[in-house]
């Protein structure tokens, strides 16, 4: 069956959210989420899913709008500016009776999808420890927008750290503790159009640290940068009680276990975002077809931005 989707964002949504359903047989029609006037147009026209990848500030909006309708309804991340739009986004789609479903394509990934596969089968033990680390220079001379706006949802912390939080929900648990030092690199930058001849101060973090612990007692760490110097692989290592496991940039998967030799789980594919949006978007489509369950959906969601509030708050 091929469903009609409702893709709002000219950025991510476009070139990355409506390639991905048509990959998989959709017919998409993109807006863009500052005209009002297209995406409710859109939305009352007949559509099996609205798919939101407008900036976090407009999110509440757009899925007010979306189940008024009775549209099911995905929406990225981070979801909203807060956990109480959060939640107030899963109480609309509770209410309308749609599906819902959040944008943690992540967990897409072949790469993430074996290391949970490995890890679920006690490759190496019990988990004691993750750590990730990823330092990227795409926003060293990016020019100010929603996304240094701490007003407007901005911040790594949503736009990066919502990823591994849910990551480690996905894999090992519930977070219990968290902390969080996050920092601004480039506290002022160019404005953009009309705007380029003018500079802003930034308000939201481009870069951060932050710990983690756990309900069952393991813990983990983030140490994160957008607008770093130079651009490094990113790295992710969890240590278990019997051995450990590493994800490495071409996407194979470092296996040493604490008796028998290493072991390199070879092409599982990397970070890769069009192909987990691709992969996450088969899935979705499958579920409305179905009127099955899925996760990550909205309560994954609140679940989530409930650990980013306390990152964000000085006493988290």
């Amino acid at each position: 069956m091929s469903l009609k989707v409702v893709v709002i964002g000219t950025g991510f949504g476009k070139q990355t959210a409506a390639p991905a359903f048509e990959a998989v047989g959709c017919e998409v029609t993109v807006v863009s989420p500052r005209d009002e006037t297209a995406v409710r147009a859109a939305i009352a026209a007949p559509c099996d899913l609205v798919s939101i990848h407008s900036p976090p500030f407009m999110h509440l909006q757009h899925v007010q709008w979306a189940t008024e309708h009775g549209r099911h309804v995905l929406c990225d991340k981070p979801f909203g500016c807060n956990a109480a739009e959060a939640e107030q986004m899963l109480q609309l789609a509770e209410k309308a009776g749609v599906r819902h479903f959040l944008n943690f394509e992540f967990r897409f990934e072949p790469q993430r999808q074996k290391l949970k596969e490995l890890l679920d089968t006690g490759a190496i033990g019990t988990p004691q420890h993750y750590a990730c680390s990823a330092y990227m220079n795409f926003g060293r001379d990016r020019p100010y927008g929603w996304l240094c706006d701490k007003n407007r949802g901005g911040g790594w912390i949503g736009a990066y750290a919502s990823h591994v939080v849910d990551a480690l929900h996905w894999m090992f648990g519930e977070i219990t503790e968290v902390q969080c030092l996050p920092r601004i690199d480039v506290p002022v930058r160019q404005g953009a159009g009309e705007q380029q001849s003018q500079q802003f101060e930034c308000t939201a973090e481009d870069a951060l640290i932050a710990q983690f612990r756990l309900a069952n007692g393991m813990t983990a760490t983030l140490d994160t940068a957008f607008a770093a110097p130079v651009n490094l692989a990113p790295r992710i290592v969890v240590l278990g009680s019997e051995g450990s496991l590493e994800c490495l940039p071409d996407g194979s998967l470092r296996l040493k276990p604490v008796s028998g030799d290493e072991q390199v789980v070879e092409g599982v594919g990397g970070y890769v975002i069009p192909l987990a949006m691709k992969a996450w978007a088969a899935e979705v489509c499958q579920a409305i077809a179905k009127a099955g369950p899925l996760a990550p959906d909205f309560s994954d969601g609140l679940r989530c931005a409930r650990i980013l509030d306390k990152m964000r708050s000085p006493a988290g």
